[in-house]
């Protein structure tokens, strides 16, 4: 009840943050009286709810006490003890240079190094929690069962990290991500195996339709697995960060850069207007490896009614790497155009995580095909009693 009440607190302080102007940020308004209506508000329901949960504390306090860390319940505990340390340095991290502000004078400004530093290893303990969670049993897991369930799967991550290791990867957190897809990813399709195995072998079905066959049997539980490996494949697509490359240059007609695996040619710089914006943009050919890709036009416009530019970014979009060319201007003697380069390795796998976890979560919508139904069976005597019984 307090995690419930804090997610729906801070929900409401977020709109405080960008309606108060406290913040300075591109998210933010400009400064409105408005943001303090929002602090007056906060007051209230939290004063509230503090008062609804005190006095009702000894309903609240669950009977349940946990009997081992290896255990299912304990792996609930970790998830929203990890997410609300999380919750708490992005929070800290958006606050302090106000705080510093207010106790010594001097705003001091929190960058992306920090939270990268912070959530990266928070994230990764998420995703090990994501393979392991849901294999673990209830109450207690046993030293076998940890062994039959885990082994494989850690082997194969381990290899894997070794494998990039020897292969030239040398970034810490990247190996440790790769390697944990892997593990979270074998865990999975090892359940939705062993299911479907055991339901051809009753059924003589292929083992694709006895796979969807067991996911339609108990769709909470094989939806949510897929939602799991979505998110993986998520996991993939931010790990390719680690691995971003960009480059700003100057060029004129005829000029060449490279970055990466990519050489750029410019074949024409061109500028023109309409009725509505002015524009510039840049014909660029690409190549890899000296195989044409084709042209990639970036293009900067100028509207006429707001005096304000914006960019239209051309990307080339791959499984293993988008290429980003953006138009970002003219250079001040107005002779060569500014252009901005950037790879960035897997994104696409991002988008495919998304779309996983969206079936994911549509399947556990489904009603499952299985469901156990009672009947009541004539009461039997016992001692001098009848008892109901109940046949599933």
């Amino acid at each position: 009840m307090v995690l419930v009440s804090g997610t729906f607190f801070l929900c409401i302080f977020g709109t405080f943050l960008t309606r108060s102007g406290i913040v300075s940020s591109v998210h933010a308004f400009a400064q409105s009286s408005i943001g303090w209506w929002f602090v007056g508000f906060l007051a209230i329901m939290i004063a509230g709810a503090v008062w609804l949960i005190l006095s009702r504390l000894d309903y609240l306090k669950s009977e349940a006490r946990l009997e081992s860390v290896v255990s299912r319940e304990s792996s609930f505990m970790f998830n929203n003890l990890i997410l609300l340390a999380a919750a708490f340095a992005i929070l800290w991290g958006t606050l302090f240079p106000v705080i510093s502000e207010a106790v010594t004078g001097e705003k001091i400004t929190v960058g992306p190094p920090f939270f990268n530093r912070i959530n990266i290893p928070i994230g990764l303990f998420l995703l090990f929690l994501t393979g392991v969670g849901p294999l673990f049993a209830w109450r207690r897991t046993s030293l076998e069962s940890l062994r039959r369930n885990f082994q494989w799967p850690l082997a194969a991550g381990v290899a894997l990290a070794l494998g990039l290791f020897a292969a030239g990867m040398r970034h810490p957190y990247a190996l440790m991500s790769f390697g944990l897809c892997l593990f979270v990813a074998w865990t999975i399709l090892v359940e939705f195996f062993k299911g479907a195995r055991a339901i051809r072998a009753r059924t003589g079905q292929n083992l694709v339709r006895a796979a969807v066959e067991l996911t339609h049997r108990n769709t909470r539980r094989y939806g949510g697995y897929i939602v799991h490996l979505g998110i993986v494949l998520m996991f993939v697509g931010f790990t390719g960060s680690a691995f971003n490359q960009s480059t700003t240059v100057e060029v004129k007609m005829g000029d060449r850069l490279s970055l990466g695996h990519y050489e750029m040619r410019v074949a024409e710089i061109r500028d023109g207007e309409n009725d509505n914006y002015t524009w510039y943009n840049a014909v660029i050919e690409v190549s890899r490896g000296g195989q044409a890709l084709g042209a990639m036009t970036p293009e900067r416009r100028m509207y006429k009614a707001s005096r304000q530019g914006t960019s239209e970014v051309a990307i080339r979009r791959r499984p293993n790497e988008d290429l980003y060319l953006n138009f970002a201007g003219m250079s001040d003697d107005n002779q060569r155009a500014v252009i901005q380069a950037f790879v960035f390795p897997l994104v696409s796998w991002i988008w495919i995580g998304f779309w996983v976890v969206a079936a994911g979560t549509l399947i556990c919508l489904v009603p499952s095909k299985v469901r156990f139904q009672y009947t009541r069976l004539p009461a039997v005597r016992v001692g001098q009693k009848h008892v109901a019984t109940l046949e599933r």
